[in-house]
């Protein structure tokens, strides 16, 4: 039996929603938290979360709180936040996150001010936490919805193994592993790709230009996460390949749509006036960029999308430049 017993999930979006959802199918006594106590009352009395993931049924037995004490206090602690707002949630659960906690991260991203990994925020932010990354092909609807799923559970040895029996029920299966650092890369680099990979779909360039994009894409991943140090076997796994397969296939994926709206003439203002927020990927490019300039890691694709999204190039430019490299070796 396990010794986890309870999860508190950070944050009422879509994603932080499935997750509670999926906790409270693998056996664990669920709190979700966010900041909007109107929301979690919302929840708490219609059992829905109709403002970001609509038409699924919450479990009554999933408690909802705006209280951050409440989920600091759970066996373990899964932050559902974007990357960007890790680093302040983080702060508010100092005050009260007891040594030795384990915490999951679920965000995929580069802190864009630092180009941190989360794990390394969250050492800054909760240095007496144990840090743990959940990352793989998964979107929120298909796992709020029950569909399977597999991803990556990434924890320091002797961990990973307990909360994946704790976090994990047959229709969402972690596959646990020990290199946080090439989980973190493969999850957020990706995210970069995928706007990518739907500017191309936009721009109507055809299923050869995408499985190329996608391929000398995945190269670039892999090149950056080698200079950290990150597992090959990590690269081309369910966090790795595996999520660019799906986010870069998909307009389902946040980051893909934006793509595919930049592809067909938006502007990033017009891309991100849906109200979801800005994607993962936009804030992510320029800290990846920047850090790949900084270590000598060739990058051209992800370099294309941060100039377009910042507003320096225009994305037929960036076609004509991405086409117009030197002929070279595969490997």
């Amino acid at each position: 039996m396990s010794a986890y017993r309870t999860i508190g999930v950070v944050g009422a979006g879509a994603w932080g929603t499935a997750l509670a959802i999926s906790m409270h199918r693998a056996g664990l006594e669920t709190t979700l938290w966010a900041r909007d106590a109107g929301l979690t009352d919302e929840i708490a009395r219609t059992h829905r979360n109709e403002r970001r993931l609509p038409g699924i049924l919450i479990d009554p037995a999933i408690r909802a709180t705006s209280g951050i004490a409440e989920v600091a206090r759970q066996d373990i602690v899964l932050l559902a936040s974007p990357a960007q707002s890790l680093r302040p949630v983080a702060k508010l659960l100092a005050p009260c996150l007891a040594r030795g906690t384990p915490v999951i991260i679920t965000a995929k991203g580069l802190e864009q001010a630092t180009g941190k990994r989360m794990s390394e925020v969250l050492a800054e932010e909760l240095p007496g936490a144990i840090a743990a990354v959940l990352s793989g092909p998964s979107f929120a609807a298909d796992v709020a919805a029950g569909l399977p799923t597999a991803v990556t559970l990434a924890a320091p040895d002797g961990i990973g193994a307990n909360l994946a029996a704790a976090i994990g029920h047959k229709l969402f299966r972690p596959y646990w592993t020990s290199d946080l650092t090439g989980v973190e890369i493969g999850g957020s680099v990706k995210n970069v790709l995928a706007i990518a990979a739907g500017i191309i779909k936009g721009r109507g360039l055809g299923a050869s230009a995408h499985a190329a994009l996608v391929t000398r894409g995945f190269a670039e991943l892999a090149r950056f996460g080698r200079a950290f140090g990150a597992r090959p076997e990590t690269l081309t796994g369910l966090s790795g390949l595996g999520d660019l397969i799906l986010t870069a296939s998909s307009p389902q994926s946040r980051n893909m749509a934006l793509g595919l709206a930049l592809g067909r003439g938006a502007s990033l203002a017009e891309a991100t006036a849906t109200g979801k927020g800005i994607a993962e990927g936009v804030w992510t490019a320029a800290a990846v960029t920047r850090v790949s300039k900084q270590r000598g890691i060739d990058m051209p694709i992800a370099t294309a999308v941060a100039e377009i999204v910042d507003g320096t190039l225009s994305v037929d430019a960036a076609i004509e430049g991405l086409l117009a490299r030197p002929f070279r070796a595969e490997a």
